[in-house]
């Protein structure tokens, strides 16, 4: 008799952490979508900055005023680097992987935070 209410004891348990993983899911999946967006429009205003993130002074971007041509336009970000992590590499400091680079490392000298590199990244991944 002990084992069964053990057993049943042991498969409400499952069936909850089962529900509760379920709508962690679903919460997650529902607001991803929103979450990126907003980050993405936060990167874009940051990249847009002229005292801030300031891409424009260096590249064309899609939908900025008055780019630069010192650096490569950015279009096509996600097909070219489908590696988030690298791309976040290179906003934080592109002279670890060019040190002939002129562009500035925007995380090793603080000039973006860790979450403002992140938004900016996401934007990026949108063109």
């Amino acid at each position: 008799m002990t084992e069964t209410r053990t057993d049943t004891s042991s498969a409400k348990q499952a069936a909850f952490q089962a529900l509760a993983l379920a709508l962690l899911i679903g919460v997650l999946a529902w607001a991803s979508p929103a979450r990126a967006q907003s980050a993405a429009a936060e990167g874009q205003k940051i990249a847009f900055d002229r005292g801030k993130g300031n891409c424009l002074t260096c590249h064309e971007i899609k939908g900025g005023d008055f780019p630069g041509t010192i650096g490569p336009a950015l279009k096509d970000i996600k097909s070219k680097y489908p590696d988030r992590n690298e791309l976040i590499a290179i906003v934080t400091d592109e002279t670890k992987r060019n040190p002939q680079t002129v562009m500035p490392p925007f995380g090793r000298n603080r000039i973006l935070s860790e979450q403002e590199i992140n938004a900016v990244v996401d934007f990026l991944q949108t063109l």
